[in-house]
């Protein structure tokens, strides 16, 4: 077990021991896991639909780090120019969110609200580690967790 915890994985876990804490939000937990990890350059990716989100918490991430902030429809990317066909529908573009984030520098991103797909494309191109403040669930007010009780009375 111990030859899959590089010694980077080992200083992200202790640093969830020492900085996390169960009476802690989410908010709070990323706020002391990065100051603890000594992280200077923040990056927020997120989903037009949650740009006021974004905003509210790149101000409040700002008081502790530089802070460089994402849309989805970043550089306006066609639909034609990612899938092909001949539609102009501009598309989300997490690779490139990843890649603006990746040109500043950002050594911790958030994730806020990504698609399914898009958030792991985001996540695999991401230099920095990536965690989720939370996810798009268009059927329960962005709250996935409710989809187990609906899913629980299925079975």
């Amino acid at each position: 077990m111990n030859e899959i915890y590089t010694p980077e994985f080992r200083k992200i876990m202790q640093a969830n021991c020492d900085y996390t804490s169960m009476r802690s939000n989410r908010i709070e937990e990323i706020l002391n896991f990065a100051k603890g990890m000594e992280i200077s350059r923040l990056g927020i990716a997120h989903c037009i639909t949650f740009s006021h989100e974004a905003e509210v918490l790149e101000r409040y991430f700002s008081r502790y780090f530089k802070v460089f902030t994402v849309g989805c429809k970043h550089d306006k990317v066609r639909k034609k120019d990612i899938l092909g066909g001949d539609s102009k529908r501009i598309m989300c573009n997490p690779a490139g969110q990843a890649d603006y984030l990746n040109d500043h520098g950002t050594e911790l991103n958030i994730s806020m609200g990504l698609c399914v797909g898009h958030d792991m494309i985001f996540s695999k191109q991401s230099k920095g580690l990536v965690t989720n403040l939370f996810d798009k669930d268009f059927t329960n007010n962005n709250n996935p967790a409710i989809a187990f009780s609906e899913i629980e009375r299925e079975l």
